[in-house]
């Protein structure tokens, strides 16, 4: 097992660019740091940039990195994501969080409320499942389906998945995004399914005091248009919806101009 002091080398962390302003980016569910290359250009230019690959990518060597029980929950991935922070020496820097990384960076704040200057929650959702007056976009028998998929077929599932969450329009995006997820090992695909899709991690957002940004597509097959208005309704933080004019739940690879853009804004540029 790895120590936690050497959590840095084994996720993989790179730190480019320069400039007062740090971000640190991390990828969702399936991804890996790769995720981000489009916009790393952009970012390392005027800023120092931080990237990482979760535990569970495919993109880790270390195949004990990642235990099913202590990462049931995204407490772990958030005390990992402090760790890296502190490991780094960075001081409140920006937090950009992709997917379940948003809900991590959420919870990471609300635990250590000086870990981050401001948290930008991209495609961001604290629970998947419709519930009576919320809207998550599933209902429990589509998600089981999805667990089901994911264990008796997984190269199959991966992509399908891909195509179904990535921007049509954008085949080497869902061929970047398919590659990632086909990285994974499929016992920790399915784990990890379980973890996030049956995640419900409302009775955080109003903990969080520090500002956020939530940028959101205008069609996201994962996350629905209620989910931003709901989490911007509950943050205590000063926090502002951006919509991105694309399709699907990858705004940094399919439309990374309009992302870099709406991150510019945020940041002041």
């Amino acid at each position: 097992m790895v120590m936690r002091k050497d959590l840095g080398t084994a996720m993989n962390v790179r730190t480019m660019g320069s400039g007062k302003e740090t971000i640190v980016l991390a990828h969702g569910y399936g991804g890996d740091q790769s995720m981000w290359d489009k916009i790393l250009p952009y970012l390392a230019a005027r800023h120092r940039v931080v990237v990482f690959d979760w535990c569970f990518s495919g993109a880790v060597k270390d195949p004990t990195l990642y235990d099913p029980v202590r990462y049931s929950s995204y407490d772990a991935f958030a005390e990992d994501l402090t760790c890296i922070v502190d490991e780094m020496k960075l001081e409140s820097p920006l937090f950009v969080g992709h997917s379940m990384s948003g809900m991590i960076g959420c919870i990471a704040s609300v635990k250590r409320p000086h870990l981050f200057s401001r948290l930008v929650l991209v495609g961001a959702s604290p629970r998947f499942i419709n519930q009576e007056e919320y809207e998550g976009g599933f209902e429990m028998p589509q998600i089981e389906h999805l667990f089901s998929s994911i264990e008796s077929n997984f190269e199959e599932w991966a992509s399908s998945f891909a195509s179904l969450v990535v921007d049509a329009t954008d085949p080497l995006s869902i061929h970047k995004f398919e590659n990632c997820l086909k990285k994974m090992r499929p016992d920790v695909a399915l784990s990890l399914a379980k973890t996030v899709f049956l995640s419900d991690y409302r009775d955080i957002l109003d903990k969080v005091v520090i500002p956020c940004d939530i940028i959101q597509t205008r069609n996201d097959v994962v996350v629905p248009s209620s989910v931003p208005e709901y989490m911007q309704s509950k943050i205590k933080g000063k926090c502002e919806v951006y919509i991105i004019d694309t399709e699907g739940h990858f705004p940094q690879l399919t439309a990374h101009v309009q992302f870099v853009e709406v991150l510019d804004r945020i940041l002041g540029c």
